[in-house]
């Protein structure tokens, strides 16, 4: 099975980088490891983006591993598109406006 293209909306891409940058500022080593596990999180839903559960406005939820924070994507035809990087702590609905 091919994988798809993923996007990932600018708004995304900022809850990566305030993600990453609160890590940093505590360990160079730990923003490494949350690096490495948002790349895993991506070539996993990239492979099969359908695997996990269908949720709310058609969007579906990757957990990341060692790190309280929710990849949210919805598929498009051709594409994936990534619309948050949402820790589990905030409220689950902020990223809804992206929609």
């Amino acid at each position: 099975m091919p994988t798809k293209t993923l996007e990932l909306h600018e708004e995304a891409a900022a809850d990566y980088d305030a993600a990453f940058d609160w890590y940093l500022d505590r360990s160079p080593d730990a923003a490494r490891a949350f690096d490495a596990e948002f790349e895993r999180a991506l070539q996993e839903i990239a492979r099969n983006p359908e695997r996990w559960a269908r949720g709310s406005y058609q969007t579906r939820r990757f957990l990341l591993r060692r790190f309280p924070y929710l990849v949210i994507y919805r598929e498009l035809d051709s594409s994936v598109q990534i619309l948050a990087v949402a820790h589990t702590s905030r409220d689950p609905n902020y990223w809804k406006k992206r929609i």
